[in-house]
């Protein structure tokens, strides 16, 4: 028998929805004997009060789960305290059908009958459109990020705030942890002539913020038109926490994000996608293998050479189903990360870089400079090129690094 959308009430079990920080979080029978509750759980325990009176609409993807895995659009739309009237799909669809660089487009979602409008690639004047059309008065947020700044989501975050204020919207963010910690920023700022989707704003590279502080910068920093902001936060996390203390489910936020050690490498390892060598996506750790045809065992001894703290690299050789090199045996690296407090994701993904091009005669940029989108300036790639080594590059990006970090302070939420 088909249930009706008002025939079932939601129950989550969670402490009272607010935006006190973690540190209030009750004990809990957990490995570091907190247990840590996502911005969702809160609001449902609070039965959605926040959203009272309000026609919702939400942007989310399959990460928007509670701790029992069930999409938080299918519990909402189940209860009768919320009146849920649209999804928003980011890139790779609402539920996640589609693969790099694509997303559903305009759909009705089978499990609810929910209309469910496309945001990718869709911002501005033409998002605020999308928001008016769906009838919504506030848009609520909730996406897993990885804490990269080319990472997505969080400029769909931010783009869907800019639109928010377009269209008189509230804007609600339910937030989750950062998978990686959010112990520090790292890396390079964005200078803002090279900003793209992969970056519209300077922010480092990887960032070590939350969505709900992420939007909490966008809005002090950033929008022109700050929008009405809401957010909901965890409770139980600490910035030094990394995923597997959450006891939170994982769910891929993307195809080839399948783990939270994905996330762990990602922030340096994706640089990989601005050269001609595979980043390990058509395999079953993608940025996490690195290689091409004809590199061997003398990448892995030069980056070992170099003693960075917390990873090691082995000789690997794999074959991707898709993308770059499918179909080929290629050679190269797969990180190692035997220190997770110790790695440091960014400084890695630079001296990979400098040692590829050292020992591989083959290496090359991509002919788009993309490396630039994704360093957010000319300088990595140009400083490499000219010879420099890891800590030379590294030390380039310090002072504006700090200038990020003294903003960043302000916004955060959590200790």
């Amino acid at each position: 028998m088909k249930l009706s959308r008002r025939s079932l009430l939601a129950t989550t079990a969670a402490v009272a929805a607010s935006t006190v920080p973690a540190a209030q979080a009750e004990a809990a029978p957990q490995g570091h004997g907190r247990t840590v509750r996502t911005g969702f759980e809160r609001l449902a325990a609070d039965g959605y009060a926040l959203l009272d009176g309000q026609r919702v609409g939400v942007v989310t993807n399959p990460t928007g789960v509670t701790r029992d895995v069930r999409h938080i659009v299918d519990v909402m739309h189940a209860d009768r305290r919320v009146d849920l009237v649209a999804v928003f799909g980011p890139g790779h669809g609402f539920r996640g059908t589609a693969q790099a660089g694509g997303s559903e487009g305009r759909t009705e979602d089978p499990a609810t009958g929910l209309p469910v409008y496309d945001t990718y690639l869709v911002s501005g004047q033409a998002l605020a459109d999308v928001f008016t059309e769906s009838g919504v008065d506030t848009v609520v947020f909730d996406i897993q990020d990885v804490g990269a700044r080319f990472y997505t989501y969080i400029w769909t975050l931010y783009d869907c705030m800019e639109a928010a204020a377009l269209a008189g919207k509230r804007f609600v963010v339910l937030d989750r942890p950062n998978p990686v910690t959010g112990r520090q920023a790292l890396g390079p700022v964005l200078h803002k002539e090279f900003a793209t989707f992969v970056g519209r704003q300077p922010i480092a590279q990887a960032h070590g913020m939350t969505v709900a502080e992420l939007a909490r910068l966008f809005n002090g920093e950033f929008l022109s038109r700050p929008v009405p902001l809401e957010t909901v936060t965890t409770t139980g996390w600490r910035r030094t926490d990394h995923y597997d203390a959450t006891g939170l489910p994982w769910v891929p936020p993307s195809p080839n994000m399948p783990t939270w050690d994905t996330a762990l490498v990602y922030s340096g390892t994706c640089l990989f996608e601005g050269t001609n060598l595979s980043e390990g996506r058509g395999t079953t750790r993608p940025f996490e293998l690195l290689g091409a045809e004809g590199i061997d065992a003398r990448w892995a001894e030069a980056a070992n050479a170099l003693d960075l703290p917390g990873v090691r690299f082995r000789e690997a050789y794999f074959a991707p189903t898709f993308s770059k090199f499918a179909g080929t045996t290629v050679g190269g690296v797969q990180l190692h990360v035997h220190d997770r407090d110790a790695f440091d994701p960014v400084r890695t993904g630079i001296a990979l870089l400098v040692t590829a091009k050292r020992v591989w005669s083959g290496f090359a940029w991509r002919s788009d400079d993309w490396i630039d989108k994704l360093t957010g300036s000319a300088r990595v790639r140009t400083m490499i090129d000219a010879g420099a080594g890891t800590d030379e590059v590294v030390a380039a990006w310090q002072e504006e690094l700090a200038a990020f970090r003294r903003v960043r302070r302000h916004y955060l939420l959590y200790q």
